[in-house]
């Protein structure tokens, strides 16, 4: 996949103004610092439900995912979707994370706006972080409660 950059002025979401600093700049592709995205995650409060002490399975979250959209603030990581797509039927939009002091800017909409237009006609499905359930029907989502998971260490009967 090929990799885009460019760049929103994001208008301040409690007075609707533009301010000079609020440049995001938005990008694909999952060739990414490992250690700046750990520290996102972590940033982000997704460290709490991801396993960031173990490098070499971040590394391979993020090596093996096929649709990844990053933000960016300058030279600091605030945003990822990292996504699983086959770019006709689904999207699995594994995890969404803006850094906390970057929260309430747009930023996840834009992300999850950009893996959307990225996974071409496919429907984007994800499970939510317990913090984040009422984040998802407030950008678009529609709940659907005949999702189920098996866990690696489930036994399947």
């Amino acid at each position: 996949m090929t990799g885009f950059d460019f760049r929103i002025r994001k208008a301040c979401p409690t007075r609707g103004i533009r301010h000079l600093g609020d440049m995001i700049t938005y990008r694909s592709g999952n060739d990414l610092n490992l250690d700046a995205a750990i520290e996102l995650y972590r940033a982000s409060t997704l460290g709490e439900r991801r396993p960031v002490e173990d490098r070499e399975r971040m590394a391979l979250m993020l090596r093996n995912a096929n649709l990844v959209v990053t933000g960016w603030d300058g030279e600091l990581l605030v945003g990822i979707a990292r996504s699983v797509s086959d770019f006709s039927f689904c999207t699995y939009l594994s995890d969404l994370a803006v850094r906390q002091s970057h929260q309430r800017r747009g930023i996840g909409r834009e992300l999850i706006r950009r893996t959307r237009e990225l996974g071409g006609s496919s429907t984007v499905i994800l499970l939510s972080a317990p913090k984040a359930v009422d984040y998802y029907p407030r950008v678009g989502f529609s709940h659907h409660a005949q999702a189920w998971t098996l866990a690696p260490s489930a036994k399947i009967l």
